[in-house]
């Protein structure tokens, strides 16, 4: 009798498990241009009334030789052969800014990748989220900043080995633009002017060692937005 009670005990933990989290904006397919860097939200709540530790682990995918896959949160990344992680939330904890970055390499196509999520201790529970990713060999330069003086385009390719571009438009000649980058501990490494009289900045990242960096827009002497730039060497 006392074995069956721990059996029923043991049975009701585990169904309880099973409804102890929620996958929230699930997002099936995604869309990025060839040397640019696609993130694959990861975004998790815990339902239950207890904290617990989940694991996301990537368990296939069919990216080829020149392309990288590694997960994020928020600004640290893990090394690409890293194939799970883990997170402590507390009960009603939302997971944020967990991503899966893929580097989309040269060559265009279509590739899946797969990952499964559950509770430490019960794989048994998990939920499977398959997405899918169309690589265009066009790259997508989306306008990251717009006004009737100047628009700006995102900066190309990212990740980036050695050179990037940055295209803009200025038109107004009332307007002073730049570009400054700096490492995650705040350290201006570049700095670039945005002539009203040119179209494009090149943006040289040749001797700046692999990691995260950030580029800031500044209009007048003001900045107006800042976006994640990955070096790769």
């Amino acid at each position: 009798m006392k074995h069956l009670v721990i059996l029923l005990l043991v049975l009701a933990g585990s169904e309880g498990f099973s409804q102890s989290f929620e996958l929230l904006e699930k997002q099936d397919s995604y869309q990025g241009g060839v040397s640019q860097a696609v993130n694959i939200a990861l975004k998790i709540k815990n339902t239950s009334d207890r904290p617990q530790f989940y694991i996301f682990r990537k368990i296939q995918d069919d990216l080829n030789g020149n392309q990288k896959g590694y997960f994020c949160l928020d600004k640290k990344c893990l090394e690409g052969d890293t194939e799970e992680f883990s997170k402590r939330l507390e009960p009603g904890e939302t997971i944020q800014n967990l991503y899966f970055t893929v580097e989309t390499g040269l060559v265009s196509g279509q590739h899946s990748i797969r990952f499964e999520i559950f509770p430490r201790g019960f794989p048994a529970h998990a939920i499977e989220h398959q997405v899918s990713i169309v690589i265009d060999d066009r790259p997508i330069k989306a306008r990251i900043f717009n006004s009737k003086d100047i628009s700006v385009h995102d900066i190309y390719p990212n990740p980036v080995t050695d050179q990037a571009t940055i295209e803009y438009s200025v038109h107004s000649d009332l307007v002073k633009a730049k570009v400054v980058i700096h490492n995650i501990l705040g350290k201006v490494v570049g700095d670039y002017e945005m002539p009203g009289a040119e179209t494009k900045v090149k943006v040289m990242t040749e001797d700046l060692p692999s990691g995260v960096y950030f580029y800031t827009l500044y209009i007048n002497n003001e900045g107006v937005l800042t976006r994640k730039l990955i070096v790769r060497k």
